[in-house]
């Protein structure tokens, strides 16, 4: 390869302490990616395979797009790259620093690893949890997406994906009844994950009232609300409140939030995928408060 040497790494196919900091798997770590990682050689064996759950510790993640994001992005803690030479070669196109042990696998290798299903194009990176946000640090933002008891991990990460695309501030997700970082998340997301602040709340009805507090507008999409988005007046920071799909906005939200709009839909079907109503609902917000 290019710039790898084929070589066996100290102790086998495991990464060692030298090569990469070491962390309990009871506790996350939370701390953001220190810099000067040593980089590894191109070593040949079976990979560690580890339980992929991000609440055990680190877990890889896949996919040419979602790891290239994990490299460009500094708050991602990364620990070693399993790659086939292919795949290798078109992440060094991409001119990407990779700062962590590789080591050479095969797709069955990496099947074995994220499952036969998955499609990883080569490549398996593990990684940790990415740092937690706060609302504290959306208090310059424009434009935040909040999503109420969404669980559908395709469905968020297509959100996190769009919210990239129409360059939102933030989305935001409860604790619980939404989907833990993980490698479906991540490569659903395909690498948005890595390139906007995921924020998650434990009581979503404070977290709009903070919001408020901070001089953002929320306003949650209803069925029944009294107008359609493109009639709502919308001022220069604005949180837009998604619901499940199911039960959408729940009530005590719905209370808090400054008004309730409808997306209106020409066509015979009126229901959208919250992830669809959430791109339709994010660029309407964009025209209407005059974003470029």
């Amino acid at each position: 390869m290019s710039n790898f040497k084929k070589q066996k790494s100290a102790g086998g196919n495991r990464w060692s302490p030298e090569q990469s900091p070491e962390r309990s798997n009871d506790r996350p770590h939370k701390k953001s990616r220190p810099d000067g990682k040593p980089s590894g050689g191109f070593s040949k064996g079976k990979p560690w395979l580890k339980k992929s759950a991000a609440e055990d510790g680190p877990f890889y993640i896949y996919g040419l797009h979602t790891i290239e994001a994990a490299f460009r992005n500094p708050e991602r803690t990364r620990h070693k790259l399993l790659i086939t030479q292919n795949a290798l070669r078109r992440l060094e196109e991409r001119n990407l620093k990779i700062d962590v042990p590789v080591e050479e696998a095969s797709p069955r290798d990496i099947d074995k690893l994220v499952g036969k299903d998955a499609v990883h194009q080569g490549a398996a990176l593990l990684v940790d949890t990415l740092p937690e946000y706060g609302p504290e640090e959306l208090q310059d933002g424009q434009l935040v997406l909040a999503l109420d008891q969404v669980t559908d991990p395709h469905n968020v990460g297509a959100i996190l994906r769009s919210a990239v695309a129409l360059s939102a501030d933030a989305v935001v997700t409860t604790r619980r009844h939404a989907p833990e970082e993980g490698p479906v998340l991540a490569k659903t997301a395909s690498g948005a994950l890595d390139m906007i602040k995921h924020v998650r709340v434990p009581n979503m009805s404070r977290f709009v009232d903070e919001m408020r507090d901070k001089g953002y507008q929320a306003i949650a999409l209803d069925s029944e609300g009294p107008n359609s988005v493109e009639n709502t007046t919308f001022t220069d920071k604005t949180l837009l409140v998604l619901g499940s799909e199911g039960k959408g906005v729940r009530e005590g939200v719905r209370k808090n939030c400054d008004a309730l709009a409808r997306l209106d839909m020409p066509g015979e079907i009126k229901s959208l995928n919250v992830s669809n109503a959430a791109i339709l609902s994010l660029y309407v917000a964009r025209m209407k408060m005059g974003l470029s």
